[in-house]
């Protein structure tokens, strides 16, 4: 009997969290294939959790999400509901503490859907694959961190300049920056790393300044 696909989670799991940043990979718009920890858009997501583990002090959980499979799928959205699990599973170990979600191409799409979530403080999409009828559900105050590379030719930087006004438009904080790359960040890939880490250091930070009491 074929085993049923789930999603997965893996990292760095801090005793007493200040915060948490889960870690979600890019796909395709289409496709059943099962992922698996060693495919290249898993694989590339890797490299970002060693500096965020270091930019929060290891204060910080880390974590990074396998989903089921590989594509968006339409109506199916699979990884949305990979994330929410995922988000579920981060909240019971570390209740109240402020999330910060980090995404790639369909990462970061799903994880711009999911802004509202419970205890979410900050959005990191890099290269995002966002589409016109797309939901904006960013609130005032709510940080995001929006990078894509002028020469993406995967995703569309002006989807991503046009969310950025919107989200603006809302209220929300947002770091709007056109950088020269490709979709795979691998360039510069230290630079794309460094500033997530400190994007997602200084919300977690300064949202746990904000619950203390004056």
């Amino acid at each position: 009997m074929v085993p049923i696909a789930r999603p997965e989670l893996k990292g760095h799991k801090a005793d007493r969290a200040t915060g948490a940043v889960l870690i979600v990979h890019g796909g395709a718009a289409r496709g059943s294939l099962r992922m698996r920890w060693t495919m290249s858009p898993v694989l590339r997501m890797a490299f970002f959790a060693p500096d965020l583990i270091l930019a929060t002090g290891g204060d910080a959980s880390v974590v990074r999400l396998k989903n089921r499979f590989l594509g968006w799928n339409g109506d199916g959205q699979a990884p949305l509901a990979d994330a929410r699990w995922a988000l579920d599973v981060i909240r019971d170990a570390h209740p109240g503490v402020p999330i910060v979600l980090v995404g790639h191409s369909l990462g970061g799409r799903v994880l711009l859907h999911l802004a509202d979530e419970p205890d979410v403080v900050a959005v990191a999409a890099l290269g995002p694959w966002i589409e016109t009828d797309d939901p904006v559900v960013g609130h005032p105050g709510e940080r995001f961190l929006l990078v894509h590379s002028r020469k993406d030719r995967i995703t569309d930087p002006r989807q991503t300049q046009r969310y950025a006004a919107e989200l603006t438009a809302r209220g929300a904080h947002v770091d709007l920056r056109l950088v020269r790359d490709l979709h795979a960040m691998l360039l510069r890939p230290g630079r794309w790393h460094r500033a997530v880490a400190r994007f997602a250091a200084a919300a977690i930070r300064d949202a746990n300044s904000a619950d203390r009491p004056n």
